[in-house]
């Protein structure tokens, strides 16, 4: 994983967060806990019901290993944290991986293997392993330059939403029949994720969009 991308996304979620609560750092917040929810609606887009045919939904379960680096980037947040050494400290730790799982294993069960095991890891520390993420992301098969993508993707569409009137009920969330988040997913696919401006060419994006439907 890049250090700038990781920088530029520290960045974005105190951003976020600050929205949220001005002093959002020394609320200390449950990020764990949100983090192993998400563990729990990946485990749902995956399948794990013996008892009935299940496919899983990959896109979905992607997208849902975006929604838990949202909650663990948060969870790595000190009162004193400098950014940059953060930046560098999780780069150091994408470059390490936990133990792989055997050969016999299936991707379902490997994906399995992955998330309950970062969720054991926040329940039990009530941190966040980037170790152990970085081992669900190569289960999923997500590249950590999709994981960028995405993840800018979904901070700037919550930005956009509080930005058009999320909070008061006013943001429309069907747009010519399809959700925001499937919109977002489309006008990625048609942006340069390496560009300097690119989180600006994604509000930018969805605002065009965003205007037919007002």
């Amino acid at each position: 994983m890049n250090r700038d991308a990781i920088l530029n996304m520290l960045h974005m979620q105190h951003r976020m967060n600050s929205r949220v609560h001005e002093d959002w750092i020394h609320q200390r917040f449950e990020w764990y806990r949100a983090a192993w929810i998400e563990c729990g609606e990946l485990m749902d887009h995956v399948g794990y019901k013996w008892w009935k045919k299940q496919m899983p939904d990959m896109e979905q379960v992607r997208l849902e290993v975006v929604d838990i680096w949202h909650f663990g980037l948060s969870a790595l947040f000190e009162p004193d944290t400098d950014l940059e050494v953060l930046a560098e400290r999780i780069a150091a730790c994408f470059l390490e991986r936990g133990e792989g799982a055997a050969n016999d294993d299936s991707p379902t069960q490997r994906i399995h293997g992955a998330t309950e095991a970062l969720a054991q890891h926040a329940l039990q520390t009530k941190g966040f392993s980037v170790t152990l993420f970085a081992s669900l992301m190569d289960a999923c098969d997500l590249s950590a330059d999709a994981l960028y993508r995405h993840y800018v993707g979904k901070n700037v569409l919550n930005f956009f939403r509080q930005d058009h009137g999320y909070q008061d009920g006013t943001y429309i969330k069907e747009w010519q029949g399809r959700e925001d988040n499937e919109h977002l997913s489309e006008l990625l696919d048609t942006l340069d994720a390496t560009a300097a401006g690119f989180p600006e060419a994604v509000y930018d994006a969805l605002s065009a969009r965003y205007a037919t439907v007002r």
